[in-house]
Formats: C-alpha cells, structure tokens, sequence
C-alpha cells in the first residue's frame, strides 16, 4: 500500500473523516518533515510509514475530542506536532502553534506555506511568557512535560471552558498522584493508533 492508501486506512481505523485536499495536505507535510529532517534533525522518527503513524495518525488521534472547537493551542510543538496535522483536520479552527526553538519554528513556518494553511499561527516563545488575546477551547500538547508540570505551565491560559489534552505513551501513577486535584479534574481514554505497538492514552484536563 502506498503512503495515500496508507493515511487513508488509518484515519478510516481512527473513525475519521477527511476531504481529499486534506488528505493531499497531511502527505505534503509529511514529506517536507521528512526532507528537513534529513538536514536539521527536527524529529528522532525517520521513514515516512514509520513517520505516518508516530506523527501524521498519532495526532489525528486527538481529533474526536475536540468537538466545536473554534480556538486552540499546541504547546511545545516541536516540527508542528499534533497542531499541523489537527490545523489541516479542523480549516474552521485557529491553530496556535507554540516552541521556543527558533529551528522548529522556520520549519513551521515553511510547513503552513507550502501547505496553503490559512487557520495556523505561529509563536516562538516559552509557554510561561506568551499571553493568548482571545479565550481558548483547547490546549494540546503531545508529552510535553509531566500533567502537574504541564497545568501549571499554562494554568494562566485557562478559562472555565478551556480543556487540556496530552498525549502520553504511560501514564504512571506517580505522576497522576503529583497532580494538585484540588485545581484539575482530568480522564484518560486509551486508545490505539495505527502502525504503534506501544500503548496510548489520552488525558483530557480541566480546572476546578
């Protein structure tokens, strides 16, 4: 199966849904990361099957739990990871994609161009230093720092409906007992993504 026929059967696998321009932009993204990784060693994931599931599919995973979503952000977002792939998924919705690493940035920057995306913004800050001007549906990171670490990193950034989602391999219980669940209520939901033997869990997160 080629890569098209390969997204396809995945996010058929993740029960979603996509035009096929939506298609054409995962796969255009995919192969420019691809090409820049080549040089400047955006992502430890190399081959585009393997890059398919552990990134294009993986963060397609998130997509069910963002219903209505009108605003969100990507919080140390790396080579645009999930925002790029959920920003091609969601042309209705103002992606925010979030790193302070100048590298990966310009490799996001280079990614919304050539994919024609017009709903994606980028910032080049940490987390703590950047303020949202409007409220925001969602905040989503894929492990970007453990769940305590992670609410009080962008604890500034919620309103009451504002929800958290990350994505983890595990979720230890260690670290669930060093969430402050006077302040979060979280869920997790386990769920498998296509092409990835390793378990995956999604935690959703909201201020109490």
């Amino acid at each position: 199966m080629n890569l098209a026929g390969e997204l396809r059967a995945g996010t058929e696998a993740l029960g979603i849904t996509l035009q096929q321009s939506q298609h054409d932009q995962l796969i255009e993204y995919l192969q420019l990361l691809e090409k820049w990784n080549q040089v400047y060693n955006l992502t430890s994931i190399n081959g585009l099957p393997r890059m398919l599931s552990y990134h294009l599919l993986d963060s397609l995973s998130v997509l069910p739990l963002l219903v209505n979503g009108r605003k969100a952000i990507d919080v140390g977002s790396g080579a645009g990871l999930p925002g790029i792939p959920l920003a091609i998924a969601m042309p209705d919705a103002i992606w925010i994609v979030l790193d302070s690493n100048a590298r990966k940035t310009r490799f996001i920057r280079q990614a919304i161009a050539h994919c024609g995306l017009k709903n994606v913004q980028v910032v080049q800050s940490r987390v703590q230093d950047y303020h949202a001007p409007d409220a925001l549906d969602f905040i989503v990171s894929r492990a970007y720092a453990p769940l305590a670490e992670f609410c009080d990193s962008v604890a500034h950034l919620m309103e009451p409906k504002t929800r958290l989602i990350t994505m983890k391999t595990e979720l230890r219980q260690e670290e669930v007992r060093q969430l402050d669940t006077d302040r979060f209520a979280y869920q997790t939901k386990a769920i498998k993504v296509p092409g990835i033997a390793e378990s995956r869990n999604l935690v959703t997160i909201r201020a109490l």
